[in-house]
């Protein structure tokens, strides 16, 4: 099976701008991403997933200065450039991240890996970890089907569009109760965040790449940390939304099953 780890990108941030290269502790926050990539296990092509658009060159370029590929898509359909990106390498498979999360857990991510090798499901979430440490396992087949019957064009936010299991095989792994912080974040969507992942990575030697279970520990030793963007909430899709992307599998699953069956037909 082929793997590959996706790295989703942009530069179109306005509430941080350029956020991606914010440096951290002697490297951008992208590059820190790629380099928790790299060492996670068994993966065979590690591909930023960036657009078209001109102002996301300098996305690329960091890409060719750390030996990685990179793919130009869609601006704003995040699921149609992942699922092209995964069509141009030849992936059975995909591990995503989103470019700003440079402490997701690389011991999570080998978990996701080890399981989609096991099953190939068509989703594999992870419930309990901090905004921002958690990955995906997503089957290109089951992107392909929500590419073509989904009604969305930005995808930014893309979870409900795909975690349906009365169409698709969804795997959820839980973390284990003594290290859950589902309410966390380790995400640099404000200046607060970026200051707040800034002061953690200080912590540590420039080449070291921590887990999750040492930031986790170091935070229970110094949970004042936390205050740094502790009053920055996520950003949600409206219930709203979800209830109709809901009522549209539920009133369509015949039409959708049959869209899937067309992709799975060599399974």
């Amino acid at each position: 099976m082929k793997i590959g780890f996706l790295i989703t990108a942009r530069l179109k941030s306005t509430r941080l701008p350029q956020k991606l290269l914010l440096d951290l502790n002697g490297k951008t926050v992208l590059e820190r991403v790629i380099e928790r990539c790299e060492k996670v296990s068994d993966i065979d092509e590690i591909v930023v997933c960036t657009s078209t658009n001109p102002q996301d060159k300098p996305i690329t370029d960091i890409a060719i200065k750390n030996n990685v590929h990179y793919y130009l898509g869609s601006e704003a359909d995040v699921l149609q450039r992942l699922s092209d990106a995964a069509k141009f390498f030849s992936l059975d498979y995909i591990i995503n991240i989103t470019g700003e999360n440079p402490l997701f857990s690389m011991y999570h991510a080998n978990l996701v890996l080890n399981q989609a090798k096991k099953e190939k499901n068509d989703f594999i979430y992870i419930d309990g970890l901090p905004i921002g440490c958690a990955v995906y396992g997503i089957r290109p087949e089951a992107l392909r089907t929500v590419c073509e019957i989904k009604k969305e064009v930005d995808t930014e936010i893309w979870g409900p569009l795909i975690n349906q299991p009365d169409i698709f095989d969804v795997k959820k792994l839980e973390v284990i109760e003594s290290i859950k912080e589902p309410q966390l974040r380790i995400t640099t969507d404000y200046i607060e965040d970026y200051q707040f992942i800034l002061s953690l990575f200080n912590k540590f030697p420039k080449n070291h790449t921590p887990d999750y279970i040492e930031i986790y520990d170091l935070l229970k030793k110094e949970p004042d940390l936390k205050k740094i963007n502790g009053f920055r909430k996520q950003a949600q899709l409206n219930s709203s939304i979800i209830e109709n992307i809901n009522n549209y599998y539920l009133k369509n699953k015949t039409q959708i099953l049959a869209v899937k069956s067309k992709h799975y037909k060599n399974d």
